[in-house]
């Protein structure tokens, strides 16, 4: 395994880390499939996990937690808030009020005492940055976070989110976590010029695009991923976008197979060459996912590896850009652009 420095504070991270949202309900993972997973993943080098409230409402916090017991100190924990965790309407969002209580509600589930990366888990276009930068700073220094990030900002907020700490003296964000795999590489043209420029740590999710990257979706194969049922839109191949991500597919898998590596080890291996990558993010269900991704943990592609994969993709594209978890409010409803 190795490991890079997580931004500008120091900590040394895994290049892969472990993601939990499959534990619980979502993946159908249960603890004992859990603790295996995170025992096996310490045990490999790993020293990232990261889960989230919302993951399974928070059952993925809890099995995090019990699998973690006696290793807390071995474990970068990072978790998020934001996403609804029920129906009451301020159950919800990065306000003052809510990141503060649902710190405590993570914390519980967690049973620690602080995390190491609290994370805004997408920006809330109802709340001022100083306000939630204001409630973060005062965890930080509280002793309950000892750091905090974004997840999944558009560029532009990243910058005000600098700005913001900086004009009120307030802590600011060390970290972004974005999408990015072969097949979604938008954020090489805003996002990552950005994270670099501020020296953010940068921890993306989805490196093997909900699954296509995995070898387990293939021209004239029958769909297998649980992603299939749980986001059906994503591999219905009578879609463009779908379609153009088999065809890609297809082309990776023959590259793959002539430099010698399986396609998660192309994909995984694609994601972690960039320099304003710290770590990925992998998300198995199973003890034997996780294996076939740590093989992953030293991949180096060379330049011609590389060189192909840009004729397949070009950098800066995404294959499928209506999937982008980043887009203005006011692009997604109408009325907010035409009132």
């Amino acid at each position: 395994m190795k490991f890079r420095t997580l931004g500008r504070t120091g900590v040394q991270v895994s290049t892969l880390a472990l993601g939990a949202m499959n534990f619980g309900a979502i993946g159908r993972t249960t603890q004992d499939d859990a603790t295996a997973i995170v025992d096996a993943a310490l045990d490999a080098g790993i020293n990232v996990i990261d889960t989230a409230d919302m993951y399974s409402q928070g059952e993925s916090e809890v099995m995090v937690g019990k699998a973690i017991a006696g290793r807390r100190d071995d474990v970068v924990l990072a978790t998020k808030v934001f996403n609804p965790m029920g129906d009451e309407r301020n159950h919800r969002g990065s306000s003052r009020r809510w990141i503060v209580a649902e710190l405590e509600n993570s914390l519980r589930r967690l049973d620690v005492d602080h995390v190491d990366l609290y994370q805004i888990h997408r920006w809330d276009p109802n709340t001022s940055d100083e306000e939630t930068l204001s409630a973060l700073t005062d965890l930080q220094r509280a002793g309950k976070i000892r750091y905090f990030g974004s997840s999944t900002y558009p560029a532009y907020r990243i910058v005000e989110g600098q700005w913001a700490a900086r004009e009120h003296r307030l802590s600011r964000y060390v970290t972004e976590q974005p999408p990015y795999s072969i097949l979604q590489r938008g954020i090489e043209s805003h996002v990552l010029p950005v994270t670099e420029q501020y020296g953010l740590g940068v921890l993306v999710w989805s490196p093997l695009a909900s699954g296509w990257l995995s070898g387990a979706i293939r021209e004239g194969r029958e769909m297998t991923t649980s992603r299939s049922g749980f986001m059906p839109q994503r591999f219905d191949t009578a879609i463009a976008s779908n379609r153009a991500k088999m065809d890609a597919v297809e082309k990776l898998v023959a590259v793959a197979e002539g430099a010698g590596l399986t396609l998660i080890q192309l994909a995984l291996g694609f994601v972690t060459a960039h320099p304003g990558v710290t770590s990925a993010i992998i998300g198995p269900r199973t003890v034997d996912h996780l294996h076939s991704q740590l093989a992953a943990a030293d991949t180096v592609l060379s330049a011609d590896v590389l060189d192909a994969i840009d004729e397949i993709v070009a950098p800066g594209v995404d294959l499928a850009p209506d999937e982008k978890f980043d887009t203005p409010p006011a692009l997604l409803d109408s009325s907010l652009r035409r009132r």
